[in-house]
């Protein structure tokens, strides 16, 4: 079982292995393994103190995994879920095992959500978010941005294109969007 201190049962001898596969074991000769002594397994020098770690308490539902019997002993506090970033990743974790791609699929949609969540409550405060200064743009034209890429062998050349279409795309959209509304509810105050 995970987090004890017992030893885990090896699921096969280690004659059976090199019986079965051509190779295996070239190593197990201690002179050829410099790491030797850590890896006896001593248990008066494991260093645990506990039969079963202190669990650590849940402030709130945590997400789970399917595959496991429970939550870990620790877990990261620092980013509740929250809004519908949060209600999506609770569906990736109580309805999908983490081998489907429908799971790490809606946890990248989630984050994207969560980003757009964010910068909709920026709006909110006395700081909104500066689209331009805070993706770099300007850095692009100040730091020799576009002298590097030219002649150079980079990977990311391939995907420099859709660059300003993903980073700027979504902010042109939202002020194309609210231009529209503005004008439709300025179209009716005077009707």
């Amino acid at each position: 079982m995970a987090y004890t201190p017992q030893r885990p049962p090896t699921a096969e001898s280690s004659d059976h292995l090199r019986a079965r596969i051509p190779g295996w074991g070239v190593d197990l000769d201690p002179k050829d393994r410099p790491s030797v002594p850590r890896l006896q397994y001593q248990e008066d020098l494991t260093g645990a103190h506990w039969e079963f770690p202190e669990r650590q308490p849940e402030k709130w539902p945590r997400e789970r995994s399917i595959e496991h019997k429970f939550l870990t002993p620790v877990f990261g506090t620092t980013c509740p879920p929250k809004g519908l970033s949060g209600v999506l990743r609770k569906v990736a974790y109580r309805k999908y095992s983490e081998g489907r791609a429908a799971h790490w699929l809606i946890l990248i949609a989630a984050d994207r959500v969560d980003a757009w969540e964010s910068h909709l409550r920026s709006f909110v405060t006395l700081h909104p978010d500066n689209p331009v200064t805070e993706t770099g743009v300007l850095s692009e034209f100040k730091h020799h941005g576009i002298a590097s890429r030219i002649g150079q062998k980079r990977a990311d050349l391939t995907h420099q294109p859709l660059d300003p279409i993903i980073v700027a795309g979504p902010w042109v959209i939202v002020a194309g969007a609210a231009y529209v509304g503005l004008k439709l509810l300025r179209k009716t105050a005077r009707g």
